[in-house]
């Protein structure tokens, strides 16, 4: 009987562990394809548009609130290869098929999500910003209903990779995005189009949402 149970036990021990190893495999191809798309591909048409592929680096002086803003972001894009690779070499993951096949349906809804947010944003498109640099201020699409979709759209696909494979580094990606996301919007870019767009940014942000409808207008 002892050795029935054991067996039973060992199981099903592989058979989590081939699951689990089928999710992290799965986030991992999504993963990398969507971030091939959403940066590389993304910036191939950039160049190709205006011979500039969009890439302003990460801003402000070490140490400062933008500079962590910086940092934080490529740490959990990081973070998002790190996790499925993680749980690939043995770091306890999570196996609960609802909440994995959960993780895949939101993370297919924020990459197509990304990629439609940065379609609306045509030559505006860029990664970073240059203080000196004139823009066209975006609000068709997506950015009808609020100000950032892509970092929304971002934030939704880490959270179903987050579920998809979730352990301790796919955890910690996500609230780095989550940070990085908040420090780069509120220091970094809303200052930049104020200054820049003036009274036609203001009128947009009292009434469009920061990350949300509704959620995050200012007042006038």
């Amino acid at each position: 009987m002892r050795q029935l149970r054991s067996g039973v036990c060992l199981l099903h021990a592989r058979i989590r562990d081939e699951a689990v190893s089928g999710w992290a495999w799965t986030a991992l191809a999504l993963y990398l394809g969507w971030a091939g798309f959403a940066f590389g591909v993304r910036a191939a048409v950039q160049y190709r548009r205006t011979g500039d592929a969009g890439f302003r680096g990460i801003s402000g002086r070490l140490g400062e609130a933008s500079w962590w803003a910086g940092v934080l972001f490529v740490t959990a894009l990081l973070g998002g290869t790190a996790a499925p690779v993680a749980a690939l070499a043995g770091l306890p993951t999570a196996a609960v098929p609802a909440v994995q096949w959960t993780g895949l349906m939101v993370t297919l809804a924020g990459m197509t999500a990304t990629l439609a947010a940065q379609t609306n944003m045509g030559t505006s498109w860029r990664v970073g910003v240059d203080a000196g640099e004139r823009t066209t201020l975006v609000t068709g699409g997506l950015f009808v209903y609020v100000r950032n979709p892509v970092f929304t759209a971002m934030t939704v696909t880490a959270a179903g990779l987050a579920l998809m494979v979730p352990n301790w580094v796919s955890l910690l990606a996500l609230t780095c995005l989550v940070a990085a996301i908040q420090l780069q919007v509120r220091v970094v870019e809303e200052p930049y189009l104020k200054a820049v767009h003036g009274a036609a940014y203001t009128a947009y942000t009292t009434r469009t949402g920061r990350f949300l409808p509704r959620s995050g207008r200012l007042t006038a």
